[in-house]
């Protein structure tokens, strides 16, 4: 365990934050499964919605560090990809 005040303050806030974080990164994939089961289930109308939905997610998700730029282009590439699939079917 911490031997000092700092270092205990430390691990405190650590621990926190990985909480804070957890929680961030399940509603993140959560928004992202919402999207795949819906277009896989054909429902157009709910996936445009759903992928609305998750788009601010992902950024989000970018500037609190929680994923990469480069994944959060290519989880919207993707997940857009199925929504266009989609529509053309």
């Amino acid at each position: 365990m911490a031997n000092s005040a700092q270092a205990l303050k430390r691990a405190k806030q650590a621990e926190r934050n990985r909480q804070i974080n957890m929680a961030a990164r399940t509603r993140l994939r959560t928004k992202i499964k919402r999207v795949v089961y819906s277009a896989e289930e054909g429902n157009i109308e709910g996936t445009e919605a759903a992928y609305k939905e998750a788009v601010p997610f992902i950024d989000g998700a970018v500037t609190k560090g929680l994923i990469h730029r480069n994944k959060a282009a290519r989880l919207k590439s993707r997940l857009n990809a199925r929504l266009v699939k989609l529509k053309q079917a």
